[in-house]
């Protein structure tokens, strides 16, 4: 039987095949992509969707169309399917650990961002946190906002100036009474 190809070309068959697969992968998911776009664009159109849950629907949808064009691809490399899933959820078992456990710093740096952006209270005010509406609760002039912490100093008469370090999340879970510079009554 005569060869169709020279024998030097015989050695770049399988790395050119190689290159076709993962192009027709690549093409099959952008087609895909496409044509689900456009489903997604004329079922919102048709039942008055609203734009966030489009975006999020559209933005889902191509997830999942590429990361499964990642993992055909990377099949396609010889990543073994079992090594890709061992390796995907024990990322996710690790960050799920990390997050967990750093929960309550992070939720505390989060409401330092609001504390600076939203201003409940501003440095020298002096706040008080309440239980619920009646009864009282920590009270004190705001002389530091830090990520972890508001420092409120506290002065009661007939006793020495104590500091009270306030974990920021605590100022987004109860009612906050605040005053501009004295609080009346004092």
């Amino acid at each position: 039987m005569r060869q169709i190809l020279p024998e030097w070309a015989l050695s770049q068959v399988d790395a050119v095949t190689l290159g076709l697969q993962i192009m027709l992968i690549i093409a099959c998911a952008w087609a895909l992509r496409m044509v689900l776009t456009r489903l997604i664009r004329r079922i919102a159109e048709r039942y008055g969707l609203p734009p966030e849950m489009v975006i999020g629907v559209r933005r889902g949808s191509s997830f999942l169309i590429y990361g499964g064009a990642v993992l055909l691809i990377l099949d396609r490399l010889g990543v073994s399917a079992t090594v890709l899933w061992t390796a995907i959820t024990g990322f996710a078992a690790v960050a799920a650990v990390a997050f967990f456990a750093a929960w309550s710093v992070l939720s505390n740096l989060f409401c330092a961002l609001l504390i600076f952006t939203v201003r409940p209270f501003r440095l020298y005010d002096h706040v008080e946190l309440l239980e619920n509406g009646d009864k009282p609760g920590l009270k004190g002039r705001v002389i530091d906002i830090d990520l972890i912490y508001t420092t409120l100093a506290e002065t009661t008469p007939g006793q020495p100036d104590t500091v009270l370090r306030v974990p920021n999340s605590l100022f987004f879970q109860r009612i906050i009474r605040c005053w501009e510079g004295t609080p009346a009554g004092q």
